[in-house]
């Protein structure tokens, strides 16, 4: 297609994302979602789910390398690792830098989904999806944990944003989060993409964190700012025993070499540690934020 072809992401009522196609790399509609599979030039490679956008060839690896190794290395020794959505595989692709790895479930609801980025977005996984140490499992995460009695050192939620009639709307609950701290040991960690920390759209976020306090005695937020979605991002870290607060640089640096993880292209140590600090404006945020749960859970809308 033409580069004077524009796509359009309506991000709320109030705002508008316009963006030059280079390409047309492909669209369809799954059995859940809408897909479209961008070339925008500036961002590269680019994926939407119902046109709004999800990872960008240009800094994916800032997203994903932000959702991922803070888990690991508060963890410490993680060996086995749930994935909760995370249909490009980049997500796994972080989990299995931590040698100490030996078994990656990722339960994703939407298998053609995850066909399509294997086909067209073979850079996000670089193979992690056919690993040896991966499970794939295509279903319903409540249902998958509601059934499992296993447990898990880690478990990562990389769902998309809960939208009007999104299946992934009970998957940040109250109810739901109990779930999971049920399926994690004495020293597990969970980690929630938890959407914009903007100083307008921060209410997702800031009520992850306060229905995360609800459950677990140790919540981390932090936060990383990601160029394709024009906007700093939230991230929660709820832990059973182990602060991240209290890790100094040498502390940090040991955790590292210990889990044998190299080439990371973003996070490196003092950013680390100053992920975790964060503006007044979403501190007052999580301070009147409300407890999300089913009979109020939260939808993006506006």
């Amino acid at each position: 297609m033409s580069e004077g072809l524009w796509f359009f992401e309506e991000f709320t009522k109030y705002l508008l994302y316009g963006y030059n196609v280079k390409e047309y790399l492909y669209s369809c509609r799954t059995k859940f979602q809408k897909v479209d599979v961008l070339n925008l030039g500036v961002f590269g490679k680019t994926l939407f789910l119902d046109k709004k956008i999800q990872s960008a060839e240009v800094d994916e690896f800032v997203f994903h390398e932000s959702l991922v190794i803070p888990s690991l290395v508060t963890h410490g020794y993680p060996k086995d690792v749930l994935i909760i959505g995370g249909g490009e595989g980049a997500t796994l692709r972080e989990v299995l830098r931590a040698s100490s790895v030996k078994r990656a479930v990722m339960v994703d609801i939407d298998g053609e989904l995850v066909e399509l980025c294997k086909k067209y977005l073979p850079e996000w996984s670089r193979g992690a999806l056919e690993d040896s140490k991966t499970e794939l499992r295509i279903e319903d995460a409540y249902q998958f944990l509601k059934r499992t009695d296993e447990k898990f050192d880690i478990i990562i939620s990389d769902l998309t944003e809960p939208l009007e009639g999104s299946p992934s709307i009970k998957l940040f609950t109250e109810e739901y989060f109990r779930i999971i701290h049920e399926h994690l040991n004495d020293n597990g960690i969970l980690t929630v993409q938890s959407g914009s920390a903007d100083p307008y759209y921060n209410g997702f976020f800031a009520s992850i964190y306060a229905t995360l306090k609800e459950i677990f005695p140790i919540v981390r937020p932090y936060w990383s700012f990601i160029f394709s979605f024009s906007s700093p991002w939230g991230f929660n870290l709820a832990s059973k025993d182990t602060d991240p607060l209290l890790f100094d640089e040498d502390e940090v640096i040991r955790r590292i070499n210990s889990l044998g993880i190299e080439g990371l292209k973003y996070l490196n140590v003092p950013l680390f540690l100053s992920s975790f600090s964060l503006p007044d404006y979403l501190k007052k945020a999580f301070g009147k934020a409300r407890i999300i749960s089913e009979d109020n859970p939260f939808i993006w809308k506006e």
